[in-house]
């Protein structure tokens, strides 16, 4: 079974707490595959880590850029891990189906969108049913991760 995380994200957007997250994902020397909600939404997310921070940048592709082999992190509306990641990232409450083909899966949501509460409780109870260890993280005051469950 799969390690699970769910990070509830109250003091930061998505597109500010990813790239700091795929940051530590590359720094061990893992793959990972960011899944998507809408196409549109893949295609902002490749377009921040190119811009997040102006001394770095994050290697990545699309379906628009091929070669999905080559990239250390994968944008996508689909299944699976063509890179061949270890680890997996949810957002926009996108499916759960296929956590156990990684190592690890983020599940990233928005604390101030009711639907999104709604949806990854619901993505919660699944995964716990399913036998995945699943753990809780919510954003304090400052902005760090402080596991609550």
């Amino acid at each position: 079974m799969s390690e699970v995380r769910f990070y509830h994200l109250t003091r930061t957007s998505l597109g500010q707490a990813l790239p700091q997250m795929l940051e530590k994902t590359l720094e061990r020397g893992q793959r990972a595959v960011i899944r998507a909600g809408s196409e549109e939404r893949v295609e902002a997310l490749a377009a921040s880590l190119w811009t997040y921070n102006d001394r770095s940048f994050l290697p990545h592709g699309t379906l628009k850029d091929g070669r999905a082999e080559r990239q250390p992190i994968w944008l996508t509306t689909g299944e699976g891990a063509p890179n061949g990641a270890e680890v997996l990232f949810l957002t926009d409450g996108s499916s759960t189906e296929g956590v156990a083909d990684y190592g690890l899966c983020a599940v990233l949501f928005d604390g101030s969108d009711d639907e999104a509460l709604a949806a990854a409780r619901g993505q919660w109870t699944t995964l716990k049913d399913a036998g995945h260890a699943v753990t809780y993280w919510q954003q304090d005051d400052t902005g760090r991760w402080s596991q609550k469950a």
